[in-house]
């Protein structure tokens, strides 16, 4: 399960050491900890990292197949979680220290900053081989982060990409070797964590308008004839 830990005004988000499905437990344990960073009472900084070979593989498909009346509540709650990063008050950053699929790339690109390990892993929004087409939520957030060509890339091939590619695309800022992953992470965002926090929310609020009212709005879409 996820773990908090913090190196003084920077808190590491570890997602956990498995594949880091967003189960219903992992995004409530996720939730937790986004609380302790924003509670905080000084200046703070997010970097959102795990250990072992996934960094996350997305959706929690076992999960869904065993409560298939559930899929819109659930879908609503990763949304809503996706949302919350894209516009946390505090500076964030994802060091992708292996795979990141589907709601795991999603959850990565989320966040204001990205540096990936550059040895192994693939950064990979693989839906359109796996038949299961993006929200209008999702879809918002990547085309939102993403440059047109780079999401046209990453959508509809379902291409793995590699660390060298995913940062010549632009889908991360840069790459590093794994026990430089955190480090790197944190120098980009340490010295921004005194921002006011009104203020970075507003910006980022902002900034994704038309992302964060797409990844709130999960009512399903009216039929057509």
């Amino acid at each position: 399960m996820p773990e908090l830990r913090n190196d003084g005004p920077v808190f590491i988000l570890d997602l956990g050491g498995d594949e880091n499905r967003f189960s219903p437990e992992w995004i409530t344990a996720v939730h937790g900890h986004l609380d302790a960073v924003v509670d905080h009472p000084g200046p703070a900084a997010l970097v959102t990292t795990a250990h072992g070979k996934f960094f996350s593989n997305g959706l929690d498909l076992d999960w869904l197949g065993a409560h298939p009346d559930e899929l819109l509540p659930y879908v609503e709650r990763v949304q809503d979680l996706l949302a919350r990063v894209l516009s946390l008050p505090v500076p964030t950053v994802a060091a992708v220290n292996g795979h990141a699929f589907g709601a795991g790339t999603m959850l990565a690109l989320a966040h204001d900053y990205r540096f990936m390990r550059a040895d192994r892993g693939y950064f990979c929004l693989p839906e359109v081989d796996i038949n299961i087409p993006f929200t209008p939520g999702m879809a918002a957030l990547i085309q939102g982060k993403l440059t047109p060509a780079a999401a046209i890339a990453s959508m509809t091939t379902g291409h793995r990409f590699s660390a060298p590619e995913a940062r010549d695309l632009g889908l991360v800022d840069d790459v590093a070797e794994l026990d430089q992953l955190i480090a790197t992470a944190d120098a980009r965002v340490r010295p921004l964590a005194g921002k006011d926090r009104t203020t970075l929310a507003a910006i980022k609020t902002t900034m994704f308008a038309s992302a964060l009212a797409a990844l709130r709005d999960t009512q399903p879409a009216p039929a057509t004839a």
